[in-house]
């Protein structure tokens, strides 16, 4: 594994949070797409006996339709959504996507102290971020302990290959999604005997191998600007996963006050802290995606510390009124320095 970083800061047009910088002559493969209510691309050096562009699209397309149909919470007849509709003490056979994606998320909210939770849709409904922004709003005492009693993943269990709820919970896994698809089709193109390829899914983003001539796929993070796309660090990537969290896309403004879409379940409120993006390096985009919310939620002091005492490669982004200023973690460090 090699990861280096360019520095300065350059200005470029981002389509996501992370994207790809690629020589239009490079003799590479590329496909692009609509999934999860977003896009997709992927970029790869061909190899011979894996299928023509048009197959392996074909393929691709047809994971993550079968991913929408398991665990889609905006389709009503996805498998997740009709457990989500079933009442307390519902026990349900699941898909192996969920099942997988569930024990990440068990494992990633015991890790953080329950910072990391997957049913916390009820209060995003609640404060606004689920439908009209113009309902957007901060709700009395009253109307947030009655959604905190339908959050909390400690009330959800696997038994014997089921899910189920000890009171009606609402499950979303947007939180890790996407890295879990990331991970799943770099697992197909390998399948294929292709070894240096690109995956990025609604911004999330795992690079492995080298482009022809040795040179490595570059990866820019943007900085977390709400005015336009600038990007801040440039990654050189070969076998890591990129995961980027912030709150500077999603989030709406009150008396002075801004509220973020990231919600820590212990409270029922929206993150207030400082911190306006954080990105996590990782070999899983699964682990990755989830490891950015969790931090995102800790804010730029307690999420430091837990990434400086978990060893996590991570980079934060802090907002100081009209400046942002960064700093990395050892682990992050070492990484871009090539010390591992």
């Amino acid at each position: 594994m090699r990861l280096s970083v360019i520095r300065p800061v350059i200005a470029v047009a981002l389509a996501t949070a992370l994207t790809g910088c690629f020589n239009s002559v490079d003799p590479v493969s590329e496909m692009y797409g609509a999934t999860m209510g977003s896009t997709y691309s992927i970029k790869w050096v061909p190899v011979d006996d894996a299928p023509d562009t048009e197959a392996l699209q074909a393929d691709i397309d047809g994971m993550l339709a079968r991913f929408d149909a398991e665990v889609s919470t905006w389709r009503a007849d996805s498998t997740l959504a009709q457990f989500n509709a079933a009442p307390a003490g519902t026990c349900m056979d699941m898909p192996e996507s969920v099942l997988t994606m569930m024990a990440q998320s068990d494992r990633l909210s015991a890790e953080s102290d329950g910072a990391f939770d997957v049913t916390v849709a009820p209060l995003l409904k609640l404060w606004g971020f689920h439908g009209d922004p113009q309902l957007q709003t901060v709700p009395d005492q009253e109307l947030l302990e009655q959604a905190m009693a339908q959050v909390g993943q400690q009330h959800l269990h696997i038994d014997d290959g089921q899910l189920c709820k000890d009171v009606p919970l609402t499950v979303d896994f947007s939180s890790i999604g996407a890295g879990y698809m990331v991970d799943r089709v770099a697992e197909r193109l390998e399948h294929y005997g292709i070894k240096s390829y690109m995956v990025e899914i609604t911004g999330e983003l795992k690079a492995v191998g080298r482009k022809p001539g040795d040179r490595p796929w570059r990866i820019a993070v943007e900085e977390p600007r709400d005015d336009n796309r600038v990007a801040q660090i440039i990654l050189a990537l070969d076998g890591e996963s990129v995961s980027t969290s912030g709150d500077y896309r999603n989030y709406f403004e009150l008396d002075g006050q801004r509220y973020s879409h990231t919600f820590d379940a212990r409270t029922g409120r929206p993150v207030m802290h400082r911190l306006a993006a954080v990105t996590v390096l990782d070999d899983s985009a699964t682990r990755a995606d989830g490891l950015s919310t969790v931090l995102m939620i800790m804010g730029e002091e307690a999420g430091w510390d837990y990434a400086v005492s978990h060893q996590i490669p991570a980079f934060f982004v802090v907002r100081t009124g009209d400046v942002f200023e960064s700093r990395a973690t050892p682990r992050f460090n070492a990484l871009i320095e090539g010390e591992e």
